[in-house]
Order: structure tokens, then C-alpha cells, then sequence
């Protein structure tokens, strides 16, 4: 395999995790509706069926992010290295799902169930509109300039300098805003999805097909917003390894390849038709959470396609367009990527685990017998 080749090879492995990740949220989205639960008997039955799936969430964040430093380090040491109050804020709310999950049930809990809950409704909101805040600044850009040179720099061994700021400044950009906003009513979405096809209960199914109405509405404005802003929004151009600013250069990528389009239509149509289909049928079909999650994980892979195939910054500099990160300029060594390649052919059977460890938890739907029945 060519550089080049590997260099796109690993840009498609880390759009199907992200891809992933995105449809694996609805763990967050179901714990960003705990503290509406009034219902004790529904609130145990909630978060034991979250409790069931929240490491394949932790452990494709990590593997993500791992994937991701191994195999374009230079957006991991600018990104980490520079906008770390973001990134350190993620995760936070991620250490302390892990911490919830695990002592929240222990026997000498001083805190009280009700404070792990907390947490858990904090990670619940703040992961999802976190990490689509970070995935918006992709998109919309950064306030970074790359100077490799100053690594040899005793006193400031810095490879990217930032603002004063260092990540918060995409917090206050409106762009990134929506599309975390969107991405969490996705999360919250994917979850009634997920409890209507996971929990054998019928008030608990009516009153997730009332927050499937209102997430779902949300989500669609959201994503037609945040759909507008990506395709009508400027984009750094590296053609011949030239930098510059093109307009609509999103959308021109779309066009140029096509297929990411069509793809991206496809799984539009899937995630519409698994809202649609359950809503109609009033929780008498529960098939909806893998028609939507099928199509969340086409649509985010092509959008993540659109941003670094086609000669585009996929971490575009605000302050200087010839530091945008590109897939040509960031990656690993040829020898790194091939050798990681290798690794990767793991990556089916991981997948084929993880489907199988699903499918027996999942045998048989939770009920409230096996919520009292179950100690841990």
C-alpha cells in the first residue's frame, strides 16, 4: 500500500469510530432523562439498561481517541496539547459516568443514589453537546498556529500555539453550539429508541414515545440547521499543497463525490424511517433503534468522509491557513500506518464480539422482576 493510500485507509477507520461513538451516545441520551423520571420502579429500569452498555461507549471513546493519536499525531498534539479545557472537560464527564456506574449501588454509598444519578444526567448532557462541540470546530475551525520548529525550544517546546483561551473559544462560537445541541437530542433520540426495543414495560414504552415526538422533532431542526451551516460554510482547500479558503467547500466535496452523498441521503432515510415507523405504531414496533442507528452511522461516516477526503483541512486554523491539519500533513510515518494496518484487521473480529455480547445480553427484554431480582 502506498502513503497515500494508508493515509486514507485510517482517515476511514477513524470515521467509522466516530461514526460509532456517535450511535453508542444514546447511553448519554438515556442519562440526560433521568432527572424527569419521577417513576423509582422506571428509573432502576433505565439505568440497569444503560448500565448493560455503557463500557462499549467508554471504550470506543477511548479507542477513538487512540486511533486517532496513533495515526495522525499531529492533530492530537495541537488539539490535546492546545484546546485542552474542551478536551479536559469532556473528560470529566466521562470519569465521572465511570465512577456513577460504580459505586452508585455499593453497600456504605454516603452520597445517595440520587447523587451518582446526578453525575450520571451531567454526563448525560454535557458528553454529547461536548463532543459535538469539539466535531463542529472541525468543521467551522480553530484559533491555532503550528510551529514545528519551536519543539526544539528549550524553555516553550510547543508544537501549536493557541489563545489565551485554550478551547473555550469554541464554546462560544453559535456554529459549534448547534451542533452539539444536535448531537444531544441525537443521543437523546437513539435512547427512547434503545428503551423501547431494551425494556419490557408498556407505560415506560408510551412515555418514551412522547420524548421520542419532542427529541426527535428537535434533532431533525437541528440537523437541517446544522446541515446548512456545514454545506454554506468555508473550507480550507489543499489542492497541489496549496492553502487557501474556498467557499462551499463542503458542499463542492459532496458533489465531487457523489457517493458520499448518496450514502449520506441513504442513511437520512433510515434514521427518518425508525423515528417515523415507531411513532406510528405507538411502541408495537421496536425494530426502530437499528434502522435510525444504521443510518446515524452512515451519515456521520460520510460527513466525516467530507471533511477529510478531497484535498480539505479537516482541522482547519482560523489564525493561519497554511497550519491546517490535512491528512497529508498530519499522519503517522509510513512504517507506523503500515505496521497499525496490520493491527487492524482485528478490528472485524472485535466488532463480531461485541455484536454477540449484545445480542445475549439482550436475549430476553429487562423487566421490573429482573431489576428486583438483580442485586448488582
Amino acid at each position: 500500500m502506498t502513503y497515500e493510500l494508508l493515509q486514507n485507509y485510517w482517515w476511514l477507520i477513524i470515521s467509522i469510530l466516530g461514526a460509532l461513538l456517535v450511535f453508542l451516545l444514546f447511553v448519554q441520551g438515556g442519562q440526560s432523562m433521568l432527572i424527569g423520571v419521577k417513576d423509582a420502579d422506571h428509573r432502576a429500569l433505565m439505568i440497569h439498561s444503560m448500565g448493560r452498555k455503557w463500557e462499549l461507549t467508554f471504550t470506543t471513546l477511548v479507542t477513538f481517541g487512540g486511533a486517532f493519536f496513533a495515526s495522525f499525531p499531529l492533530f492530537y498534539s495541537t488539539s490535546f496539547g492546545g484546546a485542552y479545557w474542551l478536551w479536559m472537560l469532556i473528560l470529566l464527564s466521562f470519569v465521572i459516568q465511570a465512577i456513577s456506574y460504580e459505586y452508585r449501588s455499593k453497600m456504605g454509598n454516603v452520597y445517595g443514589t440520587k447523587f451518582y444519578d446526578t453525575l450520571l444526567c451531567i454526563n448525560g448532557i454535557f458528553g454529547p453537546l461536548l463532543l459535538g462541540v469539539a466535531v463542529g470546530s472541525m468543521f467551522f475551525g480553530n484559533e491555532f498556529c503550528v510551529t514545528k520548529n519551536k519543539i526544539l525550544n528549550v524553555e516553550a517546546a510547543t508544537i501549536s500555539t493557541w489563545g489565551p483561551q485554550h478551547g473555550i473559544e469554541a464554546l462560544l462560537c453559535w456554529k459549534n453550539l448547534v451542533v452539539g445541541a444536535m448531537v444531544l437530542f441525537l443521543a437523546r433520540t437513539l435512547a427512547s429508541l434503545y428503551f423501547i426495543n431494551n425494556i419490557s414495560d408498556e407505560q415506560l414504552h408510551s412515555t418514551q414515545c412522547r420524548q421520542l415526538m419532542v427529541n426527535g422533532a428537535a434533532f431533525v431542526v437541528l440537523f437541517l440547521l446544522s446541515a446548512g451551516l456545514i454545506l454554506t460554510a468555508k473550507g480550507v482547500d489543499c489542492t497541489n499543497g496549496v492553502m487557501q479558503w474556498v467557499d462551499y467547500k463542503y458542499f463542492h466535496n459532496f458533489i465531487d463525490m457523489w457517493w458520499c452523498l448518496i450514502l449520506l441521503l441513504a442513511g437520512v432515510g433510515a434514521v427518518l424511517w425508525g423515528i417515523g415507523k415507531t411513532l406510528v405504531s405507538k411502541a408495537a414496533w421496536t425494530k426502530g433503534i437499528w434502522w435510525t442507528g444504521i443510518g446515524v452511522v452512515l451519515v456521520v461516516m460520510m460527513l466525516f468522509c467530507v471533511l477529510g477526503y478531497n484535498h480539505t483541512a479537516y482541522y482547519p486554523s482560523l489564525l493561519d491557513t497554511n497550519s491546517s491539519l490535512t491528512i497529508r500533513n498530519s499522519s503517522s510515518s509510513q512504517f507506523t500506518l503500515q505496521v497499525m494496518s496490520v493491527v487492524s484487521i482485528l478490528v472485524p473480529f472485535v466488532l463480531a464480539y461485541i455484536a454477540y455480547v449484545w445480542r445475549s445480553m439482550d436475549s430476553a427484554k429487562l423487566s421490573k422482576e429482573e431489576v428486583q431480582s438483580n442485586s448488582h
